[in-house]
């Protein structure tokens, strides 16, 4: 079979350009075969990562046609079935998103690694009260590791982050997934720390929008996105609403929705950004927003609930009840 790769490539600091090259593979051909093939048959300037070659070191992470995936994993026939629509099937490949490139298809991981380090994703050990003994586990308490352990940091979902994209500042799903198990695991005495640093404004687990592409790019099904769910579940088991906005932001609107069906706006924003009455500055910034609705005709006097106002309820109550039975169960 006859196929085309068509190849994002730049030096750094260059504008990117793409590269054709025809070659004949066989479907059953990784992706990485195919890059081996060009670079040596064909040119060997072209700069991609590799190692393993087997779905277990993460070196060969890069985007093909249009998603973050690994190179030795995805085979030729199954990408021409899923995107190809031309005579000769074409095959996009181009590097990782959110990092500068280096070359071609290689990126500078450094802000990847740094923001894992800022999670500080070690056990730390100062509940260690017998030093020459082992600390041991239940096997039902490692169990809870088993899903995030599988993490192989291939930067994949860290590609795909729409919330690292418009905030820097994010520390991406790859670190809240390590994040969540320290918060996991029974030897880390740091549970409340931890917590409570993850729980920093939209640098940490609030920051993360729900898009849920790094759990659809992820090739160790680690589902970054449902271990950030986890640890603001953990926050706001732990914390009183009214320490912070982003958890008021989260039960306020739980809360209205459960009493109406829908969102109270006025009472929203007082009670969120207003700190039901308590935040001076908060509810002074509320003052342009409320007079532009006056004049738009836009805040209403009355709140009406929704028709279905029961159904929400009881369906956000059977949520809560089957979350709480849930929690229970695994503790």
């Amino acid at each position: 079979m006859q196929v085309v790769f068509k190849i994002v490539r730049q030096n750094q600091d260059s504008s990117p350009r793409v590269e054709s090259y025809t070659l004949d593979v066989e479907s059953s051909n990784t992706i990485l075969d195919c890059l081996n093939q060009i670079k040596w048959e064909q040119d060997g300037t072209l700069a991609f990562r590799k190692n393993c070659r087997n779905t277990i070191c993460g070196s060969c992470s890069m985007r093909i046609n249009g998603r973050s995936t690994l190179a030795c994993k995805e085979n030729v026939g199954s990408e021409v079935a899923r995107f190809s629509t031309t005579e000769i099937p074409e095959i996009t490949i181009a590097p990782m998103g959110n990092m500068p490139v280096i070359k071609d298809l290689v990126v500078d991981m450094q802000s990847f690694w740094a923001n894992l380090k800022a999670v500080d994703p070690y056990v730390s050990t100062a509940a260690r009260q017998i030093p020459e003994r082992e600390f041991l586990q239940t096997p039902e308490e490692r169990s809870k590791l088993d899903q995030t352990g599988n993490c192989i940091m291939c930067g994949a979902c860290y590609s795909e982050c729409n919330a690292r994209e418009v905030n820097p500042g994010f520390v991406g799903p790859h670190a809240l997934a390590k994040a969540y198990r320290m918060v996991a695991d029974s030897r880390d005495d740091q549970t409340e720390a931890r917590l409570d640093h993850y729980n920093q404004g939209t640098d940490g687990v609030w920051g993360c929008t729900r898009c849920y592409l790094c759990n659809s790019v992820c090739p160790m099904e680690v589902a970054p996105m449902d271990q950030i769910g986890k640890i603001k579940s953990e926050i706001l088991a732990r914390t009183d609403g009214q320490t912070s906005r982003s958890i008021r932001h989260r039960k306020v609107l739980i809360d209205l929705v459960k009493q109406g069906g829908w969102i109270d706006e006025r009472q929203f924003g007082l009670q969120v950004v207003g700190n039901s009455l308590k935040d001076l500055k908060g509810l002074m910034s509320l003052v342009p927003l409320g007079l532009r609705m006056l004049g738009h005709g836009k805040l209403p006097a009355k709140f009406e609930p929704s028709e279905g106002a029961k159904q929400v309820r009881s369906l956000i109550e059977s949520v809560q009840k089957f979350k709480a039975e849930s929690n229970h169960s695994q503790s």
